[in-house]
């Protein structure tokens, strides 16, 4: 939609200069007293001086980002794309701006539905206050196109349902959890827990260190009970482990052996 906006732009700026060059060589004057060059006046010369101011203008206003930055929404090619966690790698300032506010130009290493990997670049406008947020490690869910991958868009939807499934499916894949422990995030009862002890065994799985916690995990009722837990943890995420913390968690009173700890992504 974009591309066919910028052509026909593009095309109609061209014939409109075109025109008036064309008007202004082949002028024939009707009276010998009529001005030499008077057939590059008249009403012609609007048209080189509109195709060179809008031409800038669409062009600029159907840019990677731009669209997102005024609609709050995924472009049309990207809105149905699949959904997949973008890791970001890095990021620079392209230099235009919209309202102040600095378009970026952001290189993802992306892991997609179906769990291959692969690398891309989005571009978006980001608010000078939220620019600090990004860094390398942020994990963040990415739209893109399955028969072109070097592109992608940032999900613009807002669903976080859709976004947590993707990271679920994510880890699932890599063995840093089963369905059975998402089944008691979903149903089980939530509450806090104070870490009691914290032992690394050493096993590490896809960049993510195996960690086993001694945990002291308060019911509803006020009353409490001991229980140990072990999870795979990004290096990023230990720090909010520590003995003393406390977290959130979930269990089934059924079963309150196993107990399923929720951390923030990109804390």
């Amino acid at each position: 939609m974009m591309k066919s906006i910028r052509w026909i732009t593009a095309v109609s700026a061209a014939l409109a200069i075109g025109y008036y060059v064309f008007h202004g060589l082949t002028y024939v004057s009707t009276d010998e007293f009529e001005p030499a060059g008077l057939g590059w006046l008249g009403w012609q010369m609007a048209l080189p001086i509109v195709a060179i101011t809008v031409v800038p203008i669409v062009f600029a206003f159907t840019g990677e980002g731009i669209v997102a930055a005024f609609t709050g929404r995924n472009s049309a090619a990207f809105r149905e794309g699949l959904v997949g966690l973008g890791t970001i790698e890095s990021f620079t300032q392209t230099g235009l701006t919209v309202n102040d506010q600095p378009q970026v130009r952001v290189e993802f290493s992306v892991e997609g539905a179906d769990g291959k990997n692969f690398t891309a670049i989005a571009k978006m406008i980001v608010p000078l206050t939220e620019l600090a947020l990004l860094r390398p490690g942020v994990v963040l869910p990415v739209r893109y196109l399955p028969d072109r991958t070097d592109k992608v868009e940032v999900d613009m939807s807002g669903d976080q349902a859709m976004a947590q499934r993707a990271m679920n499916e994510s880890m699932i894949r890599k063995g840093i959890t089963t369905r059975h422990k998402l089944d008691i995030a979903e149903r089980g009862i939530a509450t806090q827990a104070v870490v009691q002890s914290l032992s690394v065994p050493g096993e590490i799985r896809d960049g993510h260190s195996k960690i086993e916690l001694g945990l002291v995990v308060t019911r509803p009722d006020g009353s409490s009970f001991s229980t140990r837990v072990e999870k795979f943890l990004a290096p990023s995420t230990v720090g909010q482990v520590q003995v003393g913390r406390i977290l959130r968690v979930h269990y089934l009173p059924e079963n309150e052996q196993e107990v399923v700890i929720a951390l923030a992504v990109n804390a």
